[in-house]
């Protein structure tokens, strides 16, 4: 684990993901504010980080799998066209599919949310061609991260899961706390653009190198 790129990606694309209201965080502060209770806010976090990291999972080991079966360079080019196809799908029909869910909502009811929404913005996918540099620590270069130490696709799962918790939580309390959610209406950065714009370059470079 001498090259720590990949891991410092996977903080930040995590990072990303807590500053992304879509991702939990507007949710967060709305419970809170329905409710009248910072507590509320807090409890909030845990369900909504526990279906994120579902979401991370599923395709996290997926890869794992998938990289058992073919070659690195066919991975790669099934990966790039699977980031463009899902970057450009979120471009044209991605605000048409949000899941609606009502401030009455349980624990699991937000975490399915949490869940459906990561999946939804491709968050998982885009941990594919950061997680290909640790393709080294396996025992055959030409597998996937992890294909023979599942320990590590866990590790990433949990430190992008960690860092999106962390930044999530912050933000969250710092809204209820202090700004409140007016600043929304004032002007936000177009994180989802940002994001689709993201998946498609990423998926390019993987055409291309």
């Amino acid at each position: 684990m001498s090259n720590l790129s990949p891991w410092l990606l996977l903080v930040a694309l995590g990072a990303f993901h807590g500053l992304n209201p879509a991702m939990g965080w507007l949710f967060a502060v709305a419970l809170g504010l329905y409710r009248h209770s910072r507590s509320v806010v807090l409890v909030s976090l845990l369900p909504i980080a526990l279906g994120h990291a579902a979401a991370i999972a599923v395709v996290v080991y997926a890869v794992v799998i998938l990289g058992l079966a073919i070659d690195e360079r066919t991975f790669r080019i099934v990966s790039g066209v699977l980031l463009i196809a899902w970057g450009a799908y979120h471009l044209l029909y991605g605000h048409r599919h949000r899941l609606h869910i009502g401030l009455r909502t349980g624990l699991i009811g937000l975490a399915a949310w949490s869940f459906v929404m990561a999946t939804a913005h491709g968050a998982g996918i885009m941990l594919i061609p950061v997680l290909m540099p640790l393709e080294q620590m396996g025992e055959h270069a030409h597998h996937m991260p992890a294909t023979d130490s599942l320990w590590i696709a866990s590790l990433a799962v949990l430190v992008h899961t960690l860092a999106m918790l962390v930044v999530t939580g912050v933000v969250a309390l710092v809204v209820y706390e202090w700004v409140g959610l007016d600043f929304l209406r004032r002007g936000w950065i177009n994180l989802d653009l940002l994001w689709t714009g993201a998946l498609i370059l990423m998926g390019l470079w993987l055409l291309v190198t």
